[in-house]
Protein backbone atom coordinates (compact mmCIF):
# COMPACT_ATOMS: atom_id res chain seq x y z
CA UNK A 1 0.00 0.00 0.00
CA UNK A 2 2.91 2.33 0.88
CA UNK A 3 4.78 1.64 -2.47
CA UNK A 4 1.01 2.09 -4.30
CA UNK A 5 1.33 5.40 -2.49
CA UNK A 6 4.14 6.79 -3.22
CA UNK A 7 4.71 5.38 -6.51
CA UNK A 8 1.57 6.12 -7.97
CA UNK A 9 0.73 9.18 -6.94
CA UNK A 10 -2.78 9.50 -7.26
CA UNK A 11 -2.58 8.23 -10.67
CA UNK A 12 -4.41 5.01 -10.19
CA UNK A 13 -7.28 4.01 -7.44
CA UNK A 14 -6.09 1.50 -5.06
CA UNK A 15 -8.47 -1.99 -4.87
CA UNK A 16 -7.97 -4.28 -1.76
CA UNK A 17 -9.90 -8.03 -2.99
CA UNK A 18 -10.23 -10.53 -0.63
CA UNK A 19 -12.56 -12.94 1.03
CA UNK A 20 -15.46 -11.63 3.95
CA UNK A 21 -14.04 -11.07 7.13
CA UNK A 22 -10.04 -10.61 6.19
CA UNK A 23 -10.09 -7.23 7.51
CA UNK A 24 -10.08 -5.10 4.52
CA UNK A 25 -11.97 -2.40 5.94
CA UNK A 26 -9.95 -2.28 9.32
CA UNK A 27 -6.54 -2.03 6.85
CA UNK A 28 -7.99 0.65 4.52
CA UNK A 29 -8.96 2.95 7.11
CA UNK A 30 -5.35 2.29 9.48
CA UNK A 31 -3.39 3.57 6.24
CA UNK A 32 -5.83 6.59 5.97
CA UNK A 33 -5.09 6.92 9.35
CA UNK A 34 -1.48 6.54 9.57
CA UNK A 35 -0.86 8.22 6.06
CA UNK A 36 -3.08 11.37 5.31
CA UNK A 37 -3.73 14.34 6.67
CA UNK A 38 -7.54 13.68 6.36
CA UNK A 39 -9.59 10.92 4.85
CA UNK A 40 -13.23 9.70 4.43
CA UNK A 41 -14.67 6.12 4.69
CA UNK A 42 -17.91 5.71 2.84
CA UNK A 43 -19.47 2.67 3.85
CA UNK A 44 -21.75 1.73 1.01
CA UNK A 45 -22.98 -1.37 3.42
CA UNK A 46 -24.69 1.21 5.66
CA UNK A 47 -24.87 3.83 3.24
CA UNK A 48 -27.84 7.19 3.99
CA UNK A 49 -30.35 8.59 1.46
CA UNK A 50 -27.80 11.93 2.00
CA UNK A 51 -24.79 9.60 0.22
CA UNK A 52 -27.05 8.11 -2.37
CA UNK A 53 -28.00 11.55 -3.23
CA UNK A 54 -24.04 12.52 -3.01
CA UNK A 55 -23.62 9.46 -5.63
CA UNK A 56 -26.23 10.56 -7.75
CA UNK A 57 -24.15 14.00 -8.75
CA UNK A 58 -20.69 11.94 -8.80
CA UNK A 59 -20.35 13.47 -12.32
CA UNK A 60 -20.45 16.94 -10.77
CA UNK A 61 -17.31 16.24 -8.84
CA UNK A 62 -17.09 19.67 -6.71
CA UNK A 63 -20.83 19.20 -5.89
CA UNK A 64 -19.99 15.48 -4.59
CA UNK A 65 -16.89 16.00 -2.90
CA UNK A 66 -18.86 19.21 -1.16
CA UNK A 67 -21.79 17.01 -0.20
CA UNK A 68 -19.33 14.05 1.05
CA UNK A 69 -17.61 16.50 3.34
CA UNK A 70 -20.74 18.36 4.93
CA UNK A 71 -22.21 14.42 5.65
CA UNK A 72 -19.49 13.07 7.50
CA UNK A 73 -17.73 16.27 8.93
CA UNK A 74 -14.33 16.37 7.47
CA UNK A 75 -12.29 18.75 5.50
CA UNK A 76 -10.71 17.48 2.68
CA UNK A 77 -7.17 18.79 1.39
CA UNK A 78 -5.70 18.48 -2.17
CA UNK A 79 -3.43 15.79 -2.46
CA UNK A 80 -3.41 14.92 1.18
CA UNK A 81 -6.65 13.24 1.81
CA UNK A 82 -7.86 9.91 0.66
CA UNK A 83 -11.47 8.84 0.14
CA UNK A 84 -12.14 5.25 1.00
CA UNK A 85 -15.09 3.22 -1.16
CA UNK A 86 -15.93 0.65 1.32
CA UNK A 87 -17.74 -2.24 -0.37
CA UNK A 88 -17.30 -1.00 -3.41
CA UNK A 89 -19.38 -3.85 -4.76
CA UNK A 90 -23.21 -2.28 -3.51
CA UNK A 91 -21.83 1.35 -5.59
CA UNK A 92 -21.40 0.49 -9.49
CA UNK A 93 -22.22 3.99 -10.25
CA UNK A 94 -19.24 4.87 -8.21
CA UNK A 95 -16.61 2.36 -9.44
CA UNK A 96 -17.35 3.49 -13.24
CA UNK A 97 -16.67 7.26 -11.79
CA UNK A 98 -13.36 6.00 -10.67
CA UNK A 99 -11.78 6.86 -13.89
CA UNK A 100 -12.60 10.23 -13.58
CA UNK A 101 -12.17 10.43 -10.05
CA UNK A 102 -8.76 9.66 -10.84
CA UNK A 103 -8.22 12.41 -13.54
CA UNK A 104 -9.30 14.85 -11.08
CA UNK A 105 -6.55 14.42 -9.15
CA UNK A 106 -7.57 16.12 -6.25
CA UNK A 107 -7.34 13.05 -3.73
CA UNK A 108 -6.27 9.63 -3.13
CA UNK A 109 -9.07 6.69 -3.64
CA UNK A 110 -9.17 3.21 -2.19
CA UNK A 111 -11.60 0.88 -2.59
CA UNK A 112 -12.33 -2.46 -0.92
CA UNK A 113 -14.92 -5.29 -1.75
CA UNK A 114 -14.93 -8.78 -2.54
CA UNK A 115 -14.56 -9.91 -5.54
CA UNK A 116 -16.96 -12.10 -5.98
CA UNK A 117 -19.54 -9.40 -5.15
CA UNK A 118 -17.08 -6.60 -7.27
CA UNK A 119 -17.93 -9.22 -10.50
CA UNK A 120 -21.45 -9.93 -9.73
CA UNK A 121 -22.32 -6.08 -9.80
CA UNK A 122 -20.61 -4.74 -12.29
CA UNK A 123 -22.39 -5.82 -15.15
CA UNK A 124 -23.30 -3.34 -17.91
CA UNK A 125 -20.53 -0.87 -16.58
CA UNK A 126 -17.10 -0.10 -17.95
CA UNK A 127 -14.60 -1.49 -15.41
CA UNK A 128 -12.18 1.20 -14.91
CA UNK A 129 -8.17 0.21 -15.97
CA UNK A 130 -6.84 2.93 -13.15
CA UNK A 131 -6.90 0.51 -10.49
CA UNK A 132 -4.33 -1.00 -8.92
CA UNK A 133 -5.00 -4.33 -7.24
CA UNK A 134 -3.98 -6.57 -4.84
CA UNK A 135 -5.31 -9.09 -2.80
CA UNK A 136 -5.62 -9.64 1.30
CA UNK A 137 -5.30 -13.03 2.67
CA UNK A 138 -5.47 -14.38 5.67
CA UNK A 139 -3.06 -13.65 8.74
CA UNK A 140 -0.03 -15.22 7.79
CA UNK A 141 1.92 -17.39 10.67
CA UNK A 142 3.97 -14.12 10.97
CA UNK A 143 1.16 -11.79 11.56
CA UNK A 144 -0.35 -14.42 14.23
CA UNK A 145 3.27 -14.28 16.04
CA UNK A 146 2.98 -10.59 15.30
CA UNK A 147 -0.26 -10.49 17.44
CA UNK A 148 1.05 -12.23 20.03
CA UNK A 149 3.48 -9.78 20.37
CA UNK A 150 6.04 -11.90 18.86
CA UNK A 151 8.79 -10.44 16.04
CA UNK A 152 11.36 -12.89 16.83
CA UNK A 153 10.29 -16.25 15.66
CA UNK A 154 9.45 -15.75 12.02
CA UNK A 155 13.24 -13.71 11.09
CA UNK A 156 14.52 -16.80 13.17
CA UNK A 157 13.22 -19.26 10.87
CA UNK A 158 13.77 -17.95 7.65
CA UNK A 159 17.30 -17.76 8.98
CA UNK A 160 17.27 -21.31 9.87
CA UNK A 161 16.01 -22.60 6.43
CA UNK A 162 17.99 -20.17 4.35
CA UNK A 163 21.30 -21.71 6.13
CA UNK A 164 20.14 -24.84 6.02
CA UNK A 165 20.58 -25.58 10.32
CA UNK A 166 18.79 -27.66 12.24
CA UNK A 167 17.35 -26.33 15.50
CA UNK A 168 17.30 -29.63 17.49
CA UNK A 169 14.65 -31.77 18.55
CA UNK A 170 13.28 -30.06 21.36
CA UNK A 171 13.25 -26.71 19.29
CA UNK A 172 11.69 -27.92 16.84
CA UNK A 173 9.08 -29.34 19.43
CA UNK A 174 8.62 -26.19 20.32
CA UNK A 175 8.01 -24.25 17.04
CA UNK A 176 5.69 -27.26 16.00
CA UNK A 177 3.31 -26.46 19.40
CA UNK A 178 3.00 -22.95 18.80
CA UNK A 179 2.68 -23.58 15.19
CA UNK A 180 -0.76 -25.95 15.53
CA UNK A 181 -1.86 -23.02 17.78
CA UNK A 182 -2.41 -20.94 14.82
CA UNK A 183 -3.47 -23.70 12.65
CA UNK A 184 -6.31 -24.18 15.35
CA UNK A 185 -7.24 -20.22 16.13
CA UNK A 186 -6.42 -19.68 12.06
CA UNK A 187 -5.67 -15.77 10.72
CA UNK A 188 -9.42 -14.58 10.42
CA UNK A 189 -8.91 -11.44 12.27
CA UNK A 190 -12.24 -11.66 14.28
CA UNK A 191 -11.04 -15.72 15.29
CA UNK A 192 -6.97 -14.13 16.63
CA UNK A 193 -9.31 -11.05 18.99
CA UNK A 194 -11.74 -13.65 20.41
CA UNK A 195 -8.27 -15.60 21.11
CA UNK A 196 -6.23 -12.68 22.54
CA UNK A 197 -8.96 -11.39 24.50
CA UNK A 198 -10.07 -14.46 25.89
CA UNK A 199 -8.04 -17.40 25.66
CA UNK A 200 -11.10 -19.69 25.43
CA UNK A 201 -10.62 -21.77 22.44
CA UNK A 202 -14.59 -22.41 22.68
CA UNK A 203 -15.27 -18.49 22.04
CA UNK A 204 -12.86 -19.13 19.04
CA UNK A 205 -14.92 -21.86 17.99
CA UNK A 206 -18.08 -19.51 17.87
CA UNK A 207 -16.77 -17.01 16.00
CA UNK A 208 -15.28 -19.08 13.52
CA UNK A 209 -18.57 -20.81 12.78
CA UNK A 210 -20.54 -17.58 12.25
CA UNK A 211 -18.02 -16.79 9.64
CA UNK A 212 -18.50 -19.47 8.15
CA UNK A 213 -22.07 -19.05 7.91
CA UNK A 214 -21.96 -16.23 6.41
CA UNK A 215 -19.30 -17.60 3.77
CA UNK A 216 -22.51 -20.26 3.26
CA UNK A 217 -24.78 -17.31 2.58
CA UNK A 218 -22.99 -15.75 0.23
CA UNK A 219 -22.87 -18.81 -2.08
CA UNK A 220 -26.23 -19.42 -1.69
CA UNK A 221 -26.65 -16.28 -2.94
CA UNK A 222 -24.79 -16.49 -6.21
CA UNK A 223 -25.97 -20.04 -6.93
CA UNK A 224 -29.50 -20.12 -5.11
CA UNK A 225 -29.84 -23.99 -6.09
CA UNK A 226 -26.98 -24.11 -2.75
CA UNK A 227 -25.00 -26.36 -4.78
CA UNK A 228 -21.79 -23.85 -3.86
CA UNK A 229 -22.67 -24.26 -0.19
CA UNK A 230 -22.70 -27.63 -0.03
CA UNK A 231 -19.62 -27.83 -1.81
CA UNK A 232 -18.42 -25.53 0.22
CA UNK A 233 -19.40 -27.27 3.38
CA UNK A 234 -18.29 -30.95 1.97
CA UNK A 235 -14.53 -29.61 1.42
CA UNK A 236 -12.93 -30.97 4.44
CA UNK A 237 -14.66 -34.96 3.80
CA UNK A 238 -13.70 -34.50 0.49
CA UNK A 239 -9.77 -34.10 1.10
CA UNK A 240 -10.08 -36.63 4.15
CA UNK A 241 -11.60 -39.26 1.26
CA UNK A 242 -8.04 -39.78 0.00
CA UNK A 243 -9.32 -39.28 -3.76
CA UNK A 244 -7.26 -37.67 -6.47
CA UNK A 245 -10.07 -35.03 -7.27
CA UNK A 246 -13.11 -33.44 -5.67
CA UNK A 247 -16.01 -35.91 -6.59
CA UNK A 248 -18.90 -33.40 -7.10
CA UNK A 249 -21.26 -36.57 -7.75
CA UNK A 250 -20.56 -37.30 -4.30
CA UNK A 251 -21.87 -34.24 -2.74
CA UNK A 252 -24.56 -33.48 -5.11
CA UNK A 253 -25.55 -36.69 -6.01
CA UNK A 254 -26.07 -36.56 -9.83
CA UNK A 255 -24.06 -35.47 -12.66
CA UNK A 256 -23.57 -31.80 -12.95
CA UNK A 257 -24.21 -29.83 -16.80
CA UNK A 258 -20.66 -28.88 -17.55
CA UNK A 259 -20.67 -25.56 -18.05
CA UNK A 260 -22.86 -24.02 -14.89
CA UNK A 261 -20.12 -26.17 -12.71
CA UNK A 262 -17.45 -24.15 -14.37
CA UNK A 263 -19.51 -20.66 -13.96
CA UNK A 264 -19.47 -22.10 -10.37
CA UNK A 265 -16.33 -23.11 -9.31
CA UNK A 266 -15.38 -20.17 -10.45
CA UNK A 267 -17.21 -17.81 -8.53
CA UNK A 268 -16.42 -19.64 -5.64
CA UNK A 269 -12.18 -19.47 -6.94
CA UNK A 270 -13.56 -15.51 -6.64
CA UNK A 271 -14.89 -15.50 -3.70
CA UNK A 272 -11.16 -15.91 -2.00
CA UNK A 273 -12.99 -18.28 0.73
CA UNK A 274 -11.26 -21.37 -0.45
CA UNK A 275 -8.57 -21.81 -2.65
CA UNK A 276 -8.31 -24.83 -5.12
CA UNK A 277 -5.58 -26.87 -6.63
CA UNK A 278 -5.46 -27.81 -10.34
CA UNK A 279 -4.25 -30.87 -11.59
CA UNK A 280 -1.12 -30.57 -14.05
CA UNK A 281 -1.55 -33.37 -17.16
CA UNK A 282 2.01 -32.84 -17.78
CA UNK A 283 4.03 -31.22 -14.90
CA UNK A 284 6.23 -28.89 -16.29
CA UNK A 285 7.56 -24.94 -16.68
CA UNK A 286 4.15 -23.42 -17.50
CA UNK A 287 2.10 -25.17 -15.36
CA UNK A 288 -1.44 -23.11 -16.17
CA UNK A 289 -0.58 -24.40 -19.58
CA UNK A 290 -1.46 -28.04 -18.49
CA UNK A 291 -4.00 -27.79 -15.39
CA UNK A 292 -6.76 -29.83 -16.32
CA UNK A 293 -9.51 -27.51 -15.10
CA UNK A 294 -11.90 -30.25 -14.52
CA UNK A 295 -9.89 -32.42 -11.98
CA UNK A 296 -9.55 -30.30 -8.70
CA UNK A 297 -9.24 -30.22 -4.96
CA UNK A 298 -10.84 -27.78 -2.88
CA UNK A 299 -8.73 -26.23 0.21
CA UNK A 300 -10.55 -23.77 2.66
CA UNK A 301 -9.20 -20.35 2.62
CA UNK A 302 -8.36 -20.29 6.24
CA UNK A 303 -7.23 -23.83 8.10
CA UNK A 304 -8.76 -22.45 11.46
CA UNK A 305 -12.10 -22.04 9.39
CA UNK A 306 -11.21 -25.53 7.85
CA UNK A 307 -10.64 -27.33 11.26
CA UNK A 308 -14.39 -25.83 12.71
CA UNK A 309 -15.98 -26.73 9.53
CA UNK A 310 -14.51 -30.55 9.52
CA UNK A 311 -16.67 -30.99 12.80
CA UNK A 312 -19.43 -28.84 12.27
CA UNK A 313 -21.56 -31.00 13.96
CA UNK A 314 -19.64 -31.19 16.84
CA UNK A 315 -19.68 -29.26 20.11
CA UNK A 316 -16.27 -27.71 20.48
CA UNK A 317 -16.17 -29.50 23.92
CA UNK A 318 -16.44 -32.94 21.73
CA UNK A 319 -13.86 -31.67 18.93
CA UNK A 320 -11.58 -34.45 19.05
CA UNK A 321 -9.24 -32.84 16.59
CA UNK A 322 -8.97 -29.44 18.56
CA UNK A 323 -7.46 -31.83 21.45
CA UNK A 324 -5.49 -33.90 18.95
CA UNK A 325 -4.42 -31.16 17.44
CA UNK A 326 -2.82 -29.27 19.99
CA UNK A 327 -1.42 -32.21 21.84
CA UNK A 328 0.42 -33.39 18.45
CA UNK A 329 -1.39 -36.69 17.78
CA UNK A 330 -3.22 -36.51 14.95
CA UNK A 331 -4.43 -39.74 13.74
CA UNK A 332 -2.94 -40.76 9.86
CA UNK A 333 -6.37 -39.80 8.24
CA UNK A 334 -6.17 -36.15 9.79
CA UNK A 335 -3.31 -35.28 7.92
CA UNK A 336 -5.43 -33.08 5.22
CA UNK A 337 -5.04 -30.60 7.78
CA UNK A 338 -1.43 -30.17 7.37
CA UNK A 339 -2.54 -30.41 3.22
CA UNK A 340 -4.79 -27.44 3.94
CA UNK A 341 -2.46 -25.38 5.76
CA UNK A 342 0.37 -25.63 3.30
CA UNK A 343 -2.22 -24.62 0.19
CA UNK A 344 -2.82 -21.60 2.37
CA UNK A 345 0.28 -20.83 3.01
CA UNK A 346 1.74 -21.56 -0.61
CA UNK A 347 -1.44 -19.33 -1.99
CA UNK A 348 -0.75 -16.11 0.29
CA UNK A 349 3.30 -16.74 -1.08
CA UNK A 350 1.91 -16.05 -4.12
CA UNK A 351 1.89 -19.55 -5.65
CA UNK A 352 -0.75 -20.87 -7.81
CA UNK A 353 -1.45 -24.41 -6.60
CA UNK A 354 -1.20 -27.79 -8.71
CA UNK A 355 -0.68 -30.93 -8.06
CA UNK A 356 0.07 -34.37 -9.79
CA UNK A 357 -1.13 -38.10 -10.16
CA UNK A 358 -0.35 -40.86 -11.76
CA UNK A 359 -0.74 -44.68 -11.58
CA UNK A 360 1.63 -47.15 -9.91
CA UNK A 361 3.46 -49.86 -11.82
CA UNK A 362 0.67 -52.02 -10.50
CA UNK A 363 -1.99 -49.77 -11.53
CA UNK A 364 -4.21 -50.52 -8.52
CA UNK A 365 -3.09 -47.06 -6.86
CA UNK A 366 -1.86 -43.85 -7.47
CA UNK A 367 1.14 -41.64 -6.90
CA UNK A 368 0.33 -38.14 -5.91
CA UNK A 369 2.54 -35.01 -5.53
CA UNK A 370 0.74 -33.12 -3.28
CA UNK A 371 1.84 -29.82 -4.71
CA UNK A 372 4.26 -28.24 -7.79
CA UNK A 373 6.10 -25.10 -7.86
CA UNK A 374 7.24 -23.58 -10.99
CA UNK A 375 10.72 -22.00 -10.16
CA UNK A 376 12.64 -20.32 -12.93
CA UNK A 377 13.25 -23.22 -15.90
CA UNK A 378 12.59 -26.01 -13.24
CA UNK A 379 9.66 -27.12 -11.21
CA UNK A 380 10.14 -28.36 -7.47
CA UNK A 381 7.73 -30.90 -6.21
CA UNK A 382 6.42 -30.92 -3.06
CA UNK A 383 4.43 -33.87 -0.80
CA UNK A 384 3.12 -33.24 2.54
CA UNK A 385 3.14 -35.40 5.68
CA UNK A 386 1.18 -35.37 8.94
CA UNK A 387 3.86 -36.61 10.74
CA UNK A 388 7.39 -38.40 10.67
CA UNK A 389 8.02 -39.93 7.62
CA UNK A 390 9.40 -43.69 7.01
CA UNK A 391 9.42 -43.65 2.94
CA UNK A 392 8.15 -40.92 0.20
CA UNK A 393 7.57 -43.25 -2.49
CA UNK A 394 5.51 -40.77 -4.85
CA UNK A 395 8.36 -38.31 -4.50
CA UNK A 396 10.94 -40.78 -5.42
CA UNK A 397 9.33 -41.97 -8.38
CA UNK A 398 8.18 -38.44 -9.39
CA UNK A 399 12.21 -37.33 -8.83
CA UNK A 400 12.92 -40.78 -11.22
CA UNK A 401 10.29 -39.87 -14.08
CA UNK A 402 10.88 -36.49 -14.53
CA UNK A 403 14.40 -36.13 -13.63
CA UNK A 404 15.27 -33.33 -16.39
CA UNK A 405 12.46 -30.78 -14.90
CA UNK A 406 12.86 -30.76 -11.54
CA UNK A 407 14.91 -28.35 -9.24
CA UNK A 408 14.35 -28.53 -5.47
CA UNK A 409 12.43 -31.48 -4.08
CA UNK A 410 10.74 -30.91 -0.96
CA UNK A 411 9.15 -33.29 1.83
CA UNK A 412 6.86 -30.91 4.23
CA UNK A 413 6.37 -32.37 7.42
CA UNK A 414 6.74 -32.20 11.89
CA UNK A 415 10.31 -33.10 12.19
CA UNK A 416 13.17 -31.14 12.18
CA UNK A 417 15.08 -29.24 9.05
CA UNK A 418 17.51 -31.73 7.01
CA UNK A 419 17.92 -33.59 4.00
CA UNK A 420 17.48 -37.39 2.92
CA UNK A 421 19.50 -37.60 -0.57
CA UNK A 422 18.29 -34.71 -2.63
CA UNK A 423 15.47 -34.33 -1.08
CA UNK A 424 14.82 -31.02 1.70
CA UNK A 425 12.65 -32.56 4.85
CA UNK A 426 11.07 -29.20 5.55
CA UNK A 427 9.05 -28.67 8.47
CA UNK A 428 5.72 -27.50 8.03
CA UNK A 429 6.07 -23.78 9.95
CA UNK A 430 8.81 -23.09 7.01
CA UNK A 431 6.63 -23.88 4.33
CA UNK A 432 6.75 -19.95 3.77
CA UNK A 433 10.50 -19.48 3.08
CA UNK A 434 9.03 -21.33 -0.51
Amino acid sequence: MLRWKSEKDGKTALLIRGARRVGKSTIAEEFARREYVSYIKVDFAEASEELWEAVDNISNRDRFFMQLQFIYGVKLEERKSVIIFDEIQKAPKVREAIKYLVKDHRYDYIETGSLLSIKKNTAGIVIPSEESRIDMFPMDYEEFRWALGDTATVPLIKEAFLSGLAVGDAVCRKLLQDFRLYMLVGGMPQAVCAYLDSLNISLVDSVKREIIDLYAEDFRKIDPTGRATRMFMAAPSQLTGNASRYQVTSVLGRSQDEKEMKEIIQDMEDSMAVNFSYHANDPSVGLSLHADMSRYKMFVGDTGLFITLAFWDNEVSDNILYRKLLSNKLPADLGYVYENIVAQMLKAAGHKLFYHTWPTESGKHNYEIDFLLSKGSKICPLEVKSSGYKTHASLDAFIKKFASRIGSQYLVYTKDLKKDGSIVMLPVYMTPML
